[in-house]
């Protein structure tokens, strides 16, 4: 029987594993955002399905921290700034931009360790090693 939640935490590795691939390129800090905001949701999702609570079908990443409980608030801002980059229609030309524009590198690995810790958070909180996640 497929394990939904864990299907949600292999998407969600896979945007950290193209996030590892793309994170040095100063070129791609716009798609770097988008896919941390991928992982970050997919992640929370996953810890929903575990623990049988209603998935939401919204991007909303604050939305998804309040319905888990979990205490992210020292990445108020960032999860501000990565709600604000979610575009429902994903237009070409703001694909992945903040408010203010392209991010800069610094944002992008700001919003990558934010990705990896949610994910780390999740994996130890429904007790899954990484490796177990790709099976």
């Amino acid at each position: 029987m497929v394990k939904i939640w864990k299907e949600w935490l292999k998407a969600a590795k896979d945007d950290l594993i193209l996030l590892e691939e793309i994170k040095n390129n100063p070129s791609l800090t716009h798609l770097s955002a988008f896919h941390s905001q991928q992982a970050i949701e997919k992640s929370l999702k996953a810890l929903l399905e575990y623990n049988n609570q209603e998935v939401p079908k919204i991007h909303k990443i604050q939305t998804l921290v309040d319905k888990t409980n979990l205490d992210f608030s020292k990445y108020d801002e960032l999860i501000q700034l990565l709600d604000a980059l979610y575009i429902e229609a994903r237009y070409p030309g703001e694909f992945g931009l903040l408010p203010s524009g392209k991010p800069s590198l610094k944002e992008a690995y700001e919003f990558f360790n934010f990705a990896k810790e949610v994910f780390a958070k999740v994996c130890f909180l429904l007790d899954i090693k990484e490796n177990e996640i790709m099976q």
